[in-house]
């Protein structure tokens, strides 16, 4: 079954859908993109979805929030992810990838970091289901390494990856 939607358009039917647009974020463009598999669709989570995108901003801020409440724990990913980074990259490669110097060098790579795409997973709307996931990159021309937040239905945080 498909569903237009008046944000999407046309979503769903068989063999699901596949939505992409670059919106902008603060200072930068990310990639958007909708993943649809149109048996466990409904147009209440495309709702849900378009206001994730409209409000993108706020879901970044708070995010990268939840980052920097995982440096408390040495052995989170976003722990791990800030000792590799620091460990792969030259000095001057880091102080080039940071934009904003606080003196606190993880803070500084967290603000730092670029999102790169956030991906909306409509058809998960259950407790601790990835809704939407997002991917940030920090110095992406000199490291691979990335930091991947997924976010609930209620925009809260509910899980932490690093890939490195």
């Amino acid at each position: 079954m498909s569903i237009e939607h008046e944000y999407f358009g046309v979503v769903g039917g068989d063999g699901g859908s596949y939505w992409s647009e670059v919106v902008d974020c603060g200072d930068q463009s990310v990639e958007v993109v909708l993943q649809a598999d149109g048996d466990e669709l409904s147009e209440e989570s495309l709702d849900v979805a378009a206001g994730m995108v409209s409000g993108i901003e706020d879901l970044d801020a708070d995010v990268r929030e939840a980052f920097v409440a995982e440096l408390a724990r040495p052995s989170t990913p976003t722990a791990q992810f800030l000792a590799d980074v620091q460990e792969a990259l030259e000095p001057e490669d880091i102080e080039d990838a940071i934009a904003r110097e606080s003196g606190d060098r993880e803070i500084d790579i967290l603000r730092s970091l670029v999102l790169e795409r956030v991906e909306f997973r409509p058809a998960n709307g259950g407790e601790d289901e990835a809704f939407a996931v997002f991917e940030y990159s920090f110095a992406a021309d000199e490291s691979d390494a990335r930091l991947i937040a997924s976010v609930d239905r209620d925009s809260d945080v509910v899980d932490v990856q690093y890939e490195g």
